[in-house]
């Protein structure tokens, strides 16, 4: 943009513009007299023009021509006359000297929170594919505080991208297009905005892949005629087998993006537009449910329907409450089109909720409402981003949020709503907290089956517990919601404070033993009183526990303990008594750099229990508040901490060597278990040397894998066995593990 304020800028075609705007407004708006409509729109209209005077876009328009045509854009969502206003003023704050204070002075709270909210959007910025976590964390804040913020900004982001071409900068117009498709367009889809979704698609298509976009173009011309003729034709046949029908009906049509188009082509392998058999559908439009259902047979009765492209989704809405009957039929005009063709069947009012859904006339600020019901999603994400840490904010949002979901069900026919690719983990969750924390066994359709297989739709499931059944944290590598993470992250939480808890413990009992006196007895007596406090029992364990995370200094305590007593703390010195051939030399122990998962310069601590003997090989291990301890491989502690903690650890100036393990497997005789073993390998970058399958009798296969590996990452055998028996624990019989030796 530009700024001109010495030149007299015409604004005569944006005056013209704004009365369009308010004659548009006084249609939908009819409980509000047109002049105080009028009286309005000019008000934010004159304010924002003010505010951007002398500012030109790249387009030579002046810059209140985008304001002015985003809420043009915006009308079709028919908002209220404070969104209207606060499209209008959207990029005051922003861009000119104007304030928070300034609008809110002149106009309502509502329009003023609207434009503070789009002032906290401009922030997101979109990076190819590094996004900036703490950006969209505004993002989302912004929309559960006042939904329509999304509502202006993807009315703002329309207009941008429809005179990005202006835009001299190549990267910055690709860099935008990728912006719009990857944060923007997926969220109208989630609310259903499916317009707004399609016109961002199509603009974006247009700037990443001009030639792909003109291609599909010339094709869709050349097929208007085509089209025009089977819509015509196809009104005449529907109309012949409902008109006697007594069923209030409309025939209408609908076809596929222009971006959808592309994907779907790119995804089938297709080369021509015309292959696609569902390029244009039709709607039959009735009005109630029960009507819905006598089109379907007699829509059934004339024309063969596939018998897996049949989809009920008013039994069964969408999470966001989509409703119709979706079935797809061959031989309908078959003069005029050799594909099926797919058929929509809903009421009047479906037809309205999935044009607009939430925006249609704001129903989502009437309480008890479904529509309020449903917009709790939005404000789940304000909890979402309090609740998780940066590194895992993306992955639970394409899981929990812009991703396809499920309808499974519960044995008493229950709907339960998931994400696509959910388990029987996160079903357990769904239904109860405490489930998962005894699950021993999931049926699904009533068959066992193992507890990260994925559900599908209308999958009926049974999960089986024991109560002396404990939960195993290898499944937090394949649950897919987060609540079931969250969940699974807590209990490794509690556990780890008993765990911790005994650690400290220890630590402490090996000072106190240093120091020449008693250990800690049950009630831990010595804590009691520290300093001329008294703690409490739970202090007491509280003090264990922070030894423990290093929050506390042990030492420390054990003064105190003497002071408290009146008597001088003298530590007793060991001797030492350590087998040369362990013991790193003084040259090799001045040289401190160790590399931790790969990682130079990670901090650390020598624990305790080694920090007198630490051995040439060496392990790390992380704690759940994320402090690293280097042991020495054969230390005891390691038998009771959890092995997915454990981080590979090594010298910077040892030689990396290679171990060579030979393991033996045997499974029932059954498809796809060597598939799920490579995939397993593969995931864990485990490099195989060597693999042989063997057939042992009729039901019996054994499976022979040679796998090499550095020697610094020996722990990875033991937690690629466990993967094994959890990710095929249903078949496997037996297995056999040997060291070979190094390379």
């Amino acid at each position: 943009m530009e700024t001109k304020s010495d030149v007299i800028i015409d604004y005569t075609s944006v005056d013209k513009k704004v009365d369009k705007l308010i004659k548009n407004v006084c249609i939908y708006s009819s409980d509000l007299s047109p002049d105080y409509i009028a009286n309005e729109i000019k008000k934010a209209y004159l304010f924002a023009r003010d505010a951007h005077h002398g500012v030109m876009r790249l387009s030579g328009d002046p810059y209140i021509n985008h304001p002015v045509e985003a809420t043009q854009i915006l009308l079709d969502l028919k908002p209220d006359l404070y969104t209207i206003q606060a499209c209008i003023l959207h990029d005051v704050i922003e861009d000119t000297p104007k304030t928070y204070e300034d609008i809110l002075g002149t106009f309502w709270e509502d329009v003023a929170r609207i434009c503070a909210g789009m002032e906290k959007l401009s922030k997101v910025r979109y990076f190819w594919e590094e996004r900036t976590v703490w950006s969209l964390r505004k993002m989302f804040v912004a929309m559960s505080e006042d939904i329509r913020v999304i509502f202006v900004k993807l009315s703002d982001r329309l207009h941008n991208m429809k005179t990005l071409k202006y835009h001299p900068k190549k990267e910055k117009r690709e860099r935008i297009a990728l912006e719009t498709l990857n944060i923007y367009a997926p969220i109208a889809d989630r609310l259903w905005l499916h317009k707004f979704k399609n016109m961002l698609d199509e603009e974006c298509f247009k700037i990443l892949f001009p030639n792909d976009y003109r291609q599909i173009k010339r094709e869709l011309t050349q097929s208007n005629e085509t089209m025009n003729s089977f819509q015509t034709n196809a009104k005449v046949e529907i109309e012949n087998i409902l008109k006697d029908s007594w069923i209030n009906y409309k025939v209408d049509f609908r076809v596929k993006s222009i971006y959808s188009i592309y994907k779907k082509l790119k995804r089938k392998n297709l080369s021509k537009v015309s292959d696609l058999y569902d390029l244009y559908g039709i709607k039959i439009l009735v009005n109630d449910v029960s009507d819905c259902y006598k089109a379907l047979w007699l829509v059934h009765s004339f024309w063969t329907p596939l018998p897996k492209r049949f989809k009920d989704y008013i039994a069964l809405p969408k999470p966001n409450w989509y409703q119709s009957l979706h079935t797809t039929v061959v031989w309908l005009l078959r003069k005029h089109r050799q594909q099926p063709t797919e058929i929509q069947i809903k009421t009047f009012d479906m037809e309205l909720r999935s044009s607009i859904w939430v925006a249609a006339h704001f129903e989502y600020k009437e309480k008890g409402s479904r529509m309020a019901q449903d917009i709790d999603w939005v404000k789940q994400l304000k909890d979402l981003t309090e609740n998780l840490w940066n590194n895992e904010f993306m992955d639970s949002l394409k899981i929990d949020l812009f991703k396809d979901r499920i309808f499974v069900l519960t044995p008493r026919w229950d709907n339960i709503n998931l994400p696509a690719w959910s388990t029987p983990i996160d079903f357990a969750y769904e239904i109860h907290t405490d489930l998962w924390n005894h699950i021993t066994l999931a049926k699904i359709n009533w068959q066992p089956s193992p507890l990260d297989k994925e559900l599908k739709n209308g999958d009926v499931v049974e999960i089986i517990t024991d109560k002396n059944k404990k939960p195993n944290p290898f499944y937090i590598s394949f649950v897919k919601t987060t609540k079931a993470k969250n969940c699974i992250r807590s209990f490794l939480r509690n556990e780890d404070r008993e765990l911790h808890v005994e650690r400290g413990r220890e630590i402490l009992n090996n000072l106190l033993e240093k120091a020449w006196i008693e250990k800690l007895d049950k009630d831990l007596t010595l804590l009691k009183t520290i300093d001329d406090r008294n703690y409490s029992v739970d202090e007491r364990i509280d003090i264990l526990e922070q030894i423990w995370n290093f929050s506390t200094n042990p030492t420390a305590i054990v003064k105190k303990i003497f002071k408290t007593k009146k008597i001088q703390y003298k530590p007793k010195i060991p001797t030492k008594t350590l087998n040369e051939n362990l013991v790193v030399s003084e040259e090799k122990k001045s040289q401190k750099d160790i590399i931790i998962g790969g990682e130079k310069h990670m901090p650390y601590k020598v624990w305790i229990c080694c920090e007198d003997k630490l051995w040439d090989k060496i392990v790390a291990y992380i704690n759940s508040k994320g402090v690293i301890t280097i042991h020495n491989r054969e230390c005891k502690t390691l038998n009771r901490l959890s092995k997915d903690r454990f981080l590979s650890a090594y010298y910077e100036w040892d030689e990396l060597n290679n171990i060579i393990f030979d393991i033996n497997f045997v499974f029932e005789n059954k498809i796809g278990v060597l598939k799920s073993l490579s995939d397993i390998l593969f995931d864990m970058n485990i490099n195989t040397l060597e693999i042989l399958s063997k057939r042992e009798g009729l039901d019996k296969t054994s499976l022979f894998l040679k796998l090499e590996i550095l020697d610094h990452d020996y722990l990875i055998i033991d937690r690629f066995l466990e993967r094994v028996k959890f990710k095929i624990w249903s078949s496997l019989l037996d297995f056999e593990i040997k060291k070979i030796g190094n390379q």
